[in-house]
């Protein structure tokens, strides 16, 4: 199938390739002309075949809105948008109604899979009605892990950046349990090799993950993190996962606690935060800051 993809940064540049690698044509568009394959929206929309499918990856809020604006006016009934950034829930709900009046269908798409999704695909988490979901279906298939797993289709508007919402919330609470026990192992006299005793964890215990490898990857890089400040950033989703718990009476005492030890980073300097922003280096590309 084709498709307009609106921006090819870390993320949407290796989705254009991993698409095209699975045989689709992709039109990209980005602010910047060196990565752009064509010089504007119109030009994109031109492209492309009715119906069209437009995915957007460009930063929540202002720009999400701005583009799903624009398309509003480009597009024409029986085409998709697709927004497979990190909006909030409660934005594609709007999105979906405006879209809606214009005979455009939305469909919101959580994705997961950080700088490695190009190799090992990435996890899809989508919401919308079916007969748009089935116009993005390729799409997903060509992005998704193989497997039978890796990517579903989770509700109506909103269930999809909903549930990528609450992964980054549990994504959190892991990261945080792995950095305190880096922590109190690199404090005791006793413990003399602590990266591999972390490398250990690899094997045949019920804490392995993605997340300990990666771990265990900074840690080659850097076996102490001396090379880190104790500073981590946070994307806004652990906020919202947050705020949703509030709203709906359910406790997060984990997912909570662990959004507040990064803010706790920002006032000194943390051992455990080294080991948060390196975990976030590693699958995301995340900018850390130096000493």
């Amino acid at each position: 199938m084709e498709l307009g993809l609106v921006g090819l940064g870390k993320m949407g540049g290796n989705m254009r390739e991993r698409i095209r690698r699975a045989g689709h044509t992709v039109v990209g568009f980005d602010r910047n002309p060196d990565l752009a394959d064509v010089h504007s929206l119109e030009e994109l929309v031109g492209k492309l075949s009715a119906p069209r499918v437009v995915w957007v990856m460009v930063p929540a809020g202002e720009a999400t809105q701005a583009t799903v604006d624009r398309l509003g006016e480009l597009l024409e009934p029986g085409d998709v948008v697709v927004d497979g950034g990190n909006s909030r829930w409660t934005d594609d709900e709007k999105h979906a109604e405006e879209l809606a009046a214009k005979g455009i269908g939305f469909v919101d798409c959580g994705v997961s899979g950080g700088v490695w999704g190009l190799e090992n695909g990435y996890a899809l988490m989508y919401g919308g009605d079916a007969e748009n979901v089935a116009k993005v279906q390729p799409v997903f298939d060509a992005l998704k892990p193989e497997g039978d797993f890796g990517a579903v289709h989770a509700g109506k508007v909103g269930a999809g950046h909903f549930a990528k919402m609450v992964h980054n919330g549990i994504e959190y609470a892991m990261m945080q349990a792995y950095a305190e026990g880096w922590e109190l192992l690199e404090k005791v006299d006793s413990v003399e090799n602590v990266r591999e005793v972390f490398r250990s964890w690899q094997e045949g215990t019920v804490i392995r993950s993605w997340l300990l490898d990666l771990a265990v990857s900074a840690l080659d890089d850097d076996e102490h993190l001396d090379g880190l400040r104790g500073y981590a950033q946070d994307s806004g989703e652990g906020r919202w996962t947050v705020e949703a718990a509030i709203d709906n009476a359910v406790p997060l005492p984990a997912i909570t606690a662990s959004l507040f030890a990064r803010f706790a980073s920002r006032q000194d300097d943390s051992p455990q935060m080294k080991m948060i922003a390196a975990l976030r280096n590693q699958f995301g590309g995340h900018a850390v800051e130096k000493k």
